[in-house]
């Protein structure tokens, strides 16, 4: 009896995999509409949210998916939860830890540290009005340090050819500061994209043992 408790606890569980597998395909909306498999449905929700830094919209879907589990999944949704609010709230120490206790590949040193300074130059809401005051100061110092640094640069190029006056110089060091600022955001697209490659892909990797039993079992 106990034998075949554990093995429908299994199945459910499995099932549960691959129901979160097939649903990740869908869009928010979707989603949103999914009641056959709500937690499933929840929880890739909140990840989504969590990718986008919308801690207290994260903490609410894996709230509902954590209550509408079956209480065998919900250690797993937890889990899930703890690396994802980590990721939101700008946490990069209980990210790596939340991580590994989920069987991922823990972010790398870079990735950490992005993440360390996106939470000084955009922490989160629950952070508090001084960190967010902080966070403005440092991205003002930050451009006025590109824009001196565009304007030396300006200025020394056009030594040989005459020198330029202090207002071309500072024009010129806007146009490199919107330049720079264009490539970084274009290199930080190009490094996310290839992110959720890779976690796709781990994630499919950790799903195919799963996926051939269902399938041994059809």
């Amino acid at each position: 009896m106990a034998k075949q408790q554990q093995r429908q606890i299994r199945m459910e569980q499995r099932g549960g995999l691959a129901a979160m597998q097939q649903l990740e395909q869908r869009s928010d909306a979707d989603l949103l509409r999914e009641t056959k498999n709500r937690s499933a449905a929840r929880a890739i929700l909140g990840s989504r949210a969590a990718e986008r830094y919308e801690a207290a919209q994260a903490r609410k879907f894996f709230q509902e998916a954590i209550a509408s589990a079956r209480p065998q999944e919900r250690p797993q949704i937890r889990r899930m939860a703890e690396a994802a609010l980590a990721l939101a709230d700008r946490r990069p120490g209980d990210l790596r830890a939340a991580a590994q206790r989920l069987g991922q590949e823990a972010p790398s040193g870079r990735q950490l540290f992005l993440l360390r300074l996106t939470g000084l130059l955009v922490p989160p809401s629950s952070a508090g009005s001084w960190p967010r005051w902080r966070g403005v100061l440092l991205i003002l110092l930050i451009l006025l340090a590109v824009i001196a640094i565009g304007t030396g640069l300006a200025a020394l190029i056009s030594l040989p050819f005459g020198g330029l006056g202090l207002a071309s110089s500072i024009s010129l060091g806007v146009i490199l500061l919107f330049v720079v600022i264009g490539g970084l955001i274009w290199f930080a697209r190009k490094r996310q994209a290839a992110a959720m490659v890779k976690r796709e892909e781990q994630s499919a990797a950790q799903r195919e043992p799963v996926n051939r039993a269902m399938r041994r079992r059809g």
